[in-house]
């Protein structure tokens, strides 16, 4: 890992044995693009990738330099737009006199080790000074004073670059900042493939993939949160990259608002890639001497395919994204209880619910909604973080003394971010939610968006859960967000502030999750908003797991898991096994292919034990001990994908322990056949000279052989079920589990 600055050509290079980047400063004082990819060996003058060549109509800087310098053809670091350059820009700044133009130029560079922390923000981090270099470039525009820090932070394994901007008004006239992006990088061909992450509520994160063409590729969030519709993260891949070889990079923003993402692609083939604040509805007021801090977009660069590229996220996310006490540590099998009663339940039917779930090995028992104010159903007591003592006698201290005296943690559902107007928090503090004056405000769930954008209503629901989970034996929260912002406007700003409001509203978010995070760190918090809208490394930074979706079905959630992978760790994902018929898409399916798939993620359950069969008890049982056995390898090993459910009936993934002595391989089937072909899955990561037993049978091969040849699915569809013989159905699956002799 390095990072030099060679002075003579005032070339950067960032470089360590998977990446390289390398930018250089004009003779004019602008910040050059001239390579992202594949590590190279470094040298003094790489100026030879800065192309002049003349082109008919194109404007130039200057007639000092005509015909060789302009931005309408030069990949640049930061660009603006409206100076030879008519692409999108990284950042525009409206001035006094209605101007956005801008000019901005190399000022200084300090190259140090580490990492910053990001004032409010979630950021990838370090702990130690030599796992990062980081190189800060101060650029500065001449006539407004306005300085622009682009931080670039190389870490010492993986391909990763994390990249921010700061700006500050060292001028002395106000501006405003209209679009402050976390990365631009121009690369210098369109000859890739765009990966997105898209869908809706239930049917989150399934893949789309589309060729780059001239013009304008994009996802984008304008609700307030990152979104069911669209993620924070796009793959650029070669037409060849597959799962396993090939060149990629990934884009993914550490935020949970308003994001913009987009490839555009000029008329010559040049890719200019954007991530950060949407632009739409965002104007920063910045007085003189003021500052912003954009928030972090981290760089993924692979030659060695798709599924690198995703352990590289992992790995990154979970260990140097993710904090606290729950990082390292297993999690917990849960049961939640809003499948089982939603509304109708009191303290006993609560603990009844428990008692089954503790005799099949449960360890979290979840309260969900409806023990708070007068919330007997989702129109009323959002804000009211008072239990509610008709249903729940002796509060959440009472229930949760009950809950741990049977040996389980207690955990509990809140929406802090919402309220009713039939709560006394509305009826209080009217002017708490937010809403343009003399326009009605919409609704969604019959709730409203309190204004966390004010730090007076942030302290005030602090307080109500403070003294809760300081009253209450509370191991586990699950926060959840049940709706989008619609007008976005506080009566506490005024006029030439509001377009400030979305990210003040995310930062007053993020600032209460701090809050809770640190003053009760043994807490295991769980992060949803009406399933995965706000499923993203802003969140993880607090909360080391997420709702994946509201989807609990097994089948649906094949797409959302797989498509949830390529970015973020099994060990983020909350999965668990609901009742059927599915509440969501009311299939039926198999408990073993429930389990077999939620074994991927957090693992729970959201049903009542109670009402199971004796032989699905003892099931479930097994389930929880099979977990129990294999939860670390499962939520902390090398995640590997193998057959795509967006290309076939089968899905298959797997997932090896670090020191390759233990692959756990899951196989699942949509719909059955008959007389099927022979079904065999070539297995990835394991150690070619170690021989593989496979648990439950007698067979071993070495992992050369499962890798190259494959690992044979028992499929008894694959031929003629005989009498009394094993049986396939739709909705199957396998769990196989490898250990090295």
């Amino acid at each position: 890992m390095s990072i030099v600055f060679h002075e003579q050509t005032k070339t950067f290079h960032l470089f360590n044995d998977r990446i390289s980047y390398i930018m250089n400063v004009l003779p004019t004082g602008h910040l050059m693009q001239l390579y992202c990819g594949k590590k190279v060996h470094d040298r003094e003058d790489f100026s030879y990738l800065i192309e002049t060549s003349a082109r008919p109509t194109t404007t130039y800087l200057s007639e000092e330099w005509h015909n060789k310098y302009t931005f309408t053809h030069l990949k640049q670091e930061y660009p603006v737009y409206g100076t030879t350059d008519f692409r999108h820009p990284a950042i525009e700044i409206k001035q006094n006199n209605g101007s956005n133009i801008s000019n901005f130029c190399y000022k200084s560079h300090s190259i140090s080790s580490g990492k910053p922390k990001l004032s409010g923000l979630p950021a990838t981090y370090t702990e130690n000074d030599n796992e990062a270099q980081t190189l800060t470039i101060v650029l500065e525009d001449e006539l407004t004073h306005v300085q622009v820090e682009l931080l670039y932070t190389l870490f010492a394994q993986g391909g990763i670059i994390a990249r921010s901007a700061k700006i500050t008004n060292n001028g002395a006239e106000t501006v405003h900042l209209t679009t402050a992006m976390s990365l631009c990088l121009d690369l210098p061909d369109c000859d890739y493939e765009w990966l997105q992450f898209s869908g809706s509520w239930a049917r989150e994160r399934h893949l789309k993939v589309r060729k780059l063409e001239q013009g304008i590729t994009s996802v984008e969030s304008t609700r307030g949160a990152s979104s069911h519709e669209h993620n924070p993260f796009v793959i650029l891949k070669r037409p060849s990259t597959d799962e396993n070889k090939g060149e990629a990079i990934g884009f993914s923003l550490v935020y949970s608002g308003n994001f913009l993402a987009q490839a555009e692609v000029d008329t010559h083939d040049v890719t200019r890639v954007l991530i950060g604040i949407n632009p739409f509805c965002f104007d920063w007021k910045l007085a003189s001497g003021g500052s912003f801090q954009t928030p972090e977009a981290v760089i993924v660069y692979t030659a060695d395919g798709l599924n690198d590229l995703s352990q590289t996220y992992h790995k990154l996310y979970q260990k140097r994204l993710a904090r606290g006490y729950w990082r390292d540590r297993p999690r917990p099998i849960l049961i939640n209880n809003w499948e089982a009663t939603y509304f109708d339940f009191n303290e006993d039917k609560l603990v009844k619910i428990a008692q089954k779930a503790k005799e099949c090995g449960v360890e979290l028992f979840v309260l969900d909604d409806g023990w708070f104010g007068k919330r007997t159903s989702d129109t009323a007591g959002l804000g009211d973080w008072v239990p509610n003592t008709d249903l729940l006698p002796n509060g959440i201290t009472g229930l949760s003394h009950r809950i741990e005296e049977l040996g389980m943690k207690f955990g509990l559902w809140i929406e802090p971010e919402m309220t009713n107007m039939n709560s006394d928090l509305y009826r209080a503090h009217p002017d708490w939610i937010l809403h343009v004056p003399g326009r009605h405000p919409s609704e969604c769930r019959h709730q409203y968006v309190l204004n966390y954008s004010r730090p007076e209503v942030v302290d005030y629901i602090y307080n109500m859960l403070a003294k809760i989970l300081t009253e209450g034996k509370v191991s586990y929260i699950k926060w959840d967000m049940n709706r989008y912002i619609t007008e976005c406007y506080s009566v506490a700003l005024p006029a030439d502030q509001q377009g400030e409001v979305f990210h003040r509203y995310i930062l007053g978010v993020y600032s209460l999750y701090e809050r809770l995070t640190t003053n009760f760190p043994h807490i295991l918090f769980e992060s949803c908003a009406s399933g995965g809208a706000r499923f993203d490394p802003g969140l993880l930074y607090y909360a080391p797991q997420g709702w994946t979706s509201d989807d609990s079905d097994a089948v649906e959630r094949l797409k959302i898991q797989y498509g949830t992978s390529y970015c973020y760790p099994v060990s983020s994902m909350g999965s668990h096994v609901s009742v059927i018929p599915n509440h969501q898409v009311y299939r039926n399916t198999p408990l073993h292919t429930r389990a077999n798939v939620a074994y991927f993620g957090t693992f729970g359950y959201e049903l009542d034990l109670n009402k199971l069969a004796a032989e699905e008890q003892e099931e479930v049982k097994e389930q929880i001990k099979f977990m129990k056995q294999y939860r670390e390898v499962i939520q902390f090993g090398t995640f590997y994908r193998l057959n795509s459910p967006f290309n076939g009936n089968v899905t298959s993934w797997m997932v090896v322990s670090e020191d390759k002595k233990t692959a756990i391989v899951g196989w699942y089937r949509v719909l059955n056949g008959i007389n099927l072909p022979y079904s065999r899955v070539q297995l990835q990561g394991l150690n070619s000279d170690y021989c593989y037993e496979t648990v439950g049978t007698q067979e071993c091969h070495f992992g050369d052989e499962l890798m190259n040849i494959g690992l044979i699915i028992n499929d008894p569809s694959a031929g003629q079920v005989q009498d009394g013989g094993p049986t396939s159905c739709d909705f199957d699956s396998k769990i196989y589990v490898l250990k090295a002799k």
